[in-house]
């Protein structure tokens, strides 16, 4: 979306900082809805599980190979069949309410379907977490609102220019949001679907 504040040439890094830190914010969110469970197996689910690989915590993905086959397995082939203990005890520790099964070689991981109590758990959890987001892009229109009201102090900018710049932020803020709510939408719709 064009801002037409950015083209004046005092609030242009200003309006680019607070767009690509929205855009930042937005794409946090999405990859927390990608590890939120749904009733489908998804390799997503395991992004925030971290392995003890010789003495260091490693994401999952980069000491195994992680697949999912089929909407209820997902199965995770490890690079050294010595951290298969490792892995098992990660997956277990992440509270995913998910029992990993190791047959020396590779894990299967089954996903159950979901029940309903879990699956409203599991969109609160979803609910909390769009809020906490919200809240993040609300802080940096604050932040970009406040770095106007300082250019205006120092009279790097007209009135009128700071007017049309609060209203450009509020635009920004409100586009951001909308990515926000519709994500929250469609991930809420997929967790609740049976």
């Amino acid at each position: 979306m064009p801002v037409v504040s950015a083209s004046v040439p005092a609030l242009r890094e200003l309006f680019q900082n607070l767009t690509s830190r929205m855009e930042k914010a937005v794409g946090d969110f999405r990859a927390a809805l990608a590890s939120v469970r749904t009733g489908r197996a998804s390799i997503h689910l395991l992004d925030g599980v971290r392995v003890e690989y010789y003495g260091t915590e490693m994401p999952l993905n980069q000491v195994a190979t992680v697949h999912a086959p089929d909407a209820q397995l997902i199965t995770i082939q490890p690079y050294d069949a010595s951290t298969l203990g490792a892995i098992e005890k990660a997956i277990r520790a992440a509270d995913l309410g998910l029992n990993p099964a190791n047959d020396g070689k590779l894990i299967r991981l089954p996903v159950p379907p979901l029940n309903e109590e879990r699956r409203k758990e599991l969109v609160k959890h979803l609910h909390k977490v769009l809020e906490d987001h919200r809240t993040a892009i609300r802080n940096i229109r604050r932040d970009g609102n406040d770095g106007v009201k300082k250019l205006k102090a120092e009279k790097k900018i007209s009135e009128d220019e700071e007017r049309r710049a609060h209203e450009d932020i509020q635009k920004l803020t409100d586009a951001e949001l909308e990515k926000l709510e519709s994500s929250a939408a469609a991930k809420e719709k997929e967790v609740l679907t049976v």
